[in-house]
């Protein structure tokens, strides 16, 4: 189920993103870091996230990691998301492909108020 209640809709195919690399950012209580938080990559949160230990740029291989570029969707962790908006620096949100789960760590309100546009 998404953030609005509906059916999961996928994030990305293309780079191939989820814990389970599915394109869907569900968990199923397997997934301890909770990447729920279908994001739409921009220069900004790629920044902050290298700033804070998480590179996501550079490609992963033996993750299945190809790096992210500005425009990609990622399912990103909803703590991580939540630690960007208080920074300034948290990157649109794709709300039908935002997993419910998410809103244990971050409020529907801040979601919201950074939707992607359809």
């Amino acid at each position: 189920m998404n953030v609005l209640g509906g059916d999961l809709e996928p994030c990305s195919f293309d780079p191939v993103t989820g814990f389970f690399r599915d394109g869907y950012c569900r968990t199923e209580g397997r997934d301890p870091g909770f990447h729920s938080v279908c994001a739409v990559m921009t220069e900004e949160f790629l920044e902050f996230s290298r700033a804070v230990g998480n590179d996501l740029s550079t490609p992963q291989p033996q993750w299945l990691f190809p790096g992210l570029r500005p425009g990609d969707r990622w399912c990103v962790v909803a703590a991580r998301w939540q630690e960007a908006l208080e920074a300034g620096a948290a990157p649109p949100v794709v709300l039908g492909a935002t997993h419910a789960s998410a809103l244990e760590f971050v409020s529907l309100a801040d979601l919201e108020a950074h939707a992607a546009p359809s």
